[in-house]
């Protein structure tokens, strides 16, 4: 996948012949030990082609250069910024290399223009503010189990299971042993970062482009731009807002030059100074900084803010006080509308997933705050790229998010999990109608299993059935929600024994436990056995004596595989997840508990009145489970 390569600015110790004063950035050790546990916990990032990146070295010192006359002639015309606005602009963060600093970037058209492609994508034509509304909420950890994040209302797990299930997985791996009801917020806070780097690290790029939201906005919003916008192109932007990205192109030239935006140094003065009205005694703590008597608001100053740090007289924020001290923003302008929001939204990039580790402990604010998971969800589709996002979903006519229900598509959820968002959950690619079908190209470290799969409406396969790691998110008709277990035993490498199981039921896609038996040679030739024709014919006789056409599972096992004993345990441990309060005992997000066992042999009774039995067998036919205190979690 092509990068886009920002143009940088070498740095200088002078902007616009004026005295730049350097920012204070605190960077603590401990934002550095979390960027590295990020990574080490996500082992596959060689592997898989994604830069390999060792422990943070020690923070560099960070220098900052940008000219005001350049930052004015590279500012987009607000004529762009028409219908929902999103203005795209702030740092980019250079990976330690020649300078090795921050440098402040002049806003960055074409994030501007991919952040509205994936705005229509998500939300089609137009936000709908009532399902904005339902996806307006930041990570929030249960007031009952540190490490269980929340969803306050329907749509957002699309987003919020997969963080989960990327939080879990970290805990099963590098917390062998620890008591979830133990882990302390502040733990809490550290694996949800290392569970947002995960992810990120998955869409395998060399460049993360971290979507941050400002307090107010640096551009005008639309109703004030019609100077710079034909009256049609005004009159169609505000009779339907959706984002148009080719609204540019379309601009008329006219004699009055277009407004340009308040400079960069104005904008940030005011936001250190609490202009922002819809901000204002918000106590964002990545802007209440203060800016000594007599010194201008520099480009310095603005990575100071990015960075959430105090440049003021003696003081400064510790990475502690930057975690605790952001409770009050969760409240932060809720009450602005869609378009408010995308208009407030603006670019950081990172060369290095450590830095954005460090950059997200300094500003947990930006995810705990009211739109916490639309940020990150932004970040993480921007990360990938518009491009290769289409790619992989290729039928881009609807949504990724329901207009009516608010619930996310596939394409949505594979993207948080794999990193690639493409439309289904069977392996590879299938042929329908000389269509074809993306579907997972290879073991995920995160797995998936569906309600929906038992009634028929698709086939989830084994990459998604048995991950890396002992954690799924289960499918309902109308949710998600989480399973996980500390039994690293349920997703060891296949045996030969399993292996065969799992191709001889890719031909039974009823779950029959049966084929027909015309189709023996093509199990043969995929599990690499002898498939002559004479050969052929000998099994058929042997495995269907009584020529009825079809050859059992059991009998085909014991043929070919008759001593080998399976690698999963008869009886482990499972533990349930539902983010949603209501959907749990006293409307309390915790996790549950219960004991499986694997009957012998392979039926199974199909209970359609326990929607999480009928969901587990999906992966285990023959499992049976026990929940402790007598309560059944809900898969809705």
């Amino acid at each position: 996948m092509s990068d886009d390569i920002e143009r940088e600015r070498s740095c200088s110790d002078k902007v616009s012949g004026k005295s730049v004063v350097s920012p204070k950035v605190a960077l603590p050790a401990t934002g550095v030990a979390l960027a590295s546990a990020a990574l080490e916990s996500h082992n596959t990032a060689s592997a898989t082609g994604a830069p390999t990146v060792g422990a943070a070295a020690a923070p560099q010192p960070i220098s900052v250069a940008a000219s005001a006359s350049a930052q004015q002639q590279e500012l987009p015309t607000t004529s762009s910024m028409s219908g929902v606005g999103v203005g795209a602009a702030g740092a980019s963060v250079a990976s330690g290399e020649g300078s090795g600093g921050i440098q402040l970037m002049q806003p960055n058209v074409k994030d501007i223009r991919e952040l509205r492609d994936i705005i229509q994508l998500l939300w089609g034509d137009g936000v709908r503010e009532d399902v904005f509304k339902r996806w307006s909420q930041g990570f929030e950890f249960s007031d009952v189990e540190p490490s269980a994040l929340v969803q306050k209302q329907g749509g957002p797990c699309a987003v919020i299971a997969p963080v989960q299930a990327y939080l879990l997985k970290i805990i099963i791996m590098d917390m062998p042993g620890i008591k979830l009801a133990e882990i302390s917020s502040g733990k809490s806070q550290s694996l949800l970062i290392q569970a947002l780097c995960n992810i990120l690290l998955n869409c395998q790029t060399r460049r993360y482009r971290i979507v941050h939201l400002l307090r107010r906005s640096v551009l005008p919003s639309s109703n004030t731009t019609s100077s710079t916008v034909t009256t049609t192109e005004t009159t169609q932007s505000n009779r339907n807002p959706k984002p148009n990205p080719s609204s540019a192109a379309r601009i008329t030239k006219e004699s009055t030059p277009p407004a340009q935006p308040p400079p960069m140094s104005q904008v940030i003065a005011e936001e250190v100074a609490g202009g922002s009205a819809a901000g204002a005694g918000a106590g964002d703590a990545a802007y209440d900084i203060e800016i000594e008597q007599g010194v201008e608001v520099t480009p310095a100053s603005v990575i100071d803010i990015i960075q959430g740090n105090s440049s003021g007289s003696g003081s400064s924020n510790s990475n502690s006080n930057s975690l605790n001290d952001d409770d009050a923003t969760g409240q932060l302008d809720m009450d602005i509308t869609s378009q408010q929001f995308h208009e407030r939204l603006h670019t950081i990039h990172f060369d290095d997933i450590n830095e954005v580790a460090r950059y997200y402990t300094e500003n947990y604010s930006q995810l705990s705050n009211t739109f916490g998971v639309l940020v990150f969800m932004y970040s993480v589709f921007l990360t990938k790229g518009i491009e290769q996002v289409t790619a992989d979903i290729s039928d881009t006519s609807e949504p990724l998010i329901h207009s009516t229900y608010g619930y996310g598509a596939q394409s949505l959820i594979n993207l948080m999990l794999t990193g690639r968002s493409v439309a289904h959950v069977w392996d590879n690619e299938q042929d329908v109608g000389g269509l074809k079908l993306r579907g997972i190209s290879e073991q995920s470290d995160i797995g998936f299993i569906t309600l929906m799969e038992q009634m028929r409406y698709c086939t989830v396969g084994s990459f998604f059935k048995n991950p890396r790691f002992p954690v799924w998110v289960m499918g309902s008709d109308t949710h998600l929600t989480v399973l996980f277990s500390n039994e690293k035993r349920l997703v060891s490498a296949e045996t030969p024994s399993e292996t065969g199981r799992r191709i001889f039921k890719s031909y039974d896609p009823e779950g029959n436990n049966f084929i027909s038996s015309t189709m023996l040679r093509d199990v043969l030739a995929a599990l690499n056995l002898v498939s002559e024709p004479g050969y052929v014919s000998l099994m058929q006789k042997r495995l269907d004596p009584e020529n009825l056409g079809i050859i059992l599972l059991n009998a085909f096992m014991d043929e070919f595989f008759p001593l080998e004993s399976r690698s999963t345990p008869d009886t482990f441990e499972l533990m349930h997840y539902n983010g949603i309060p209501g959907s749990n005992e006293g409307n309390k997000v915790r996790y549950y508990y219960g004991s499986a066992i694997l009957l012998e042999g392979d039926l199974k009774s199909i209970c359609t009145s326990n929607p999480m039995v009928t969901c587990l067998q999906t992966k285990w036919p023959n499992i049976e489970i026990n929940w402790h205190n007598m309560h059944m979690p809900s898969l809705n």
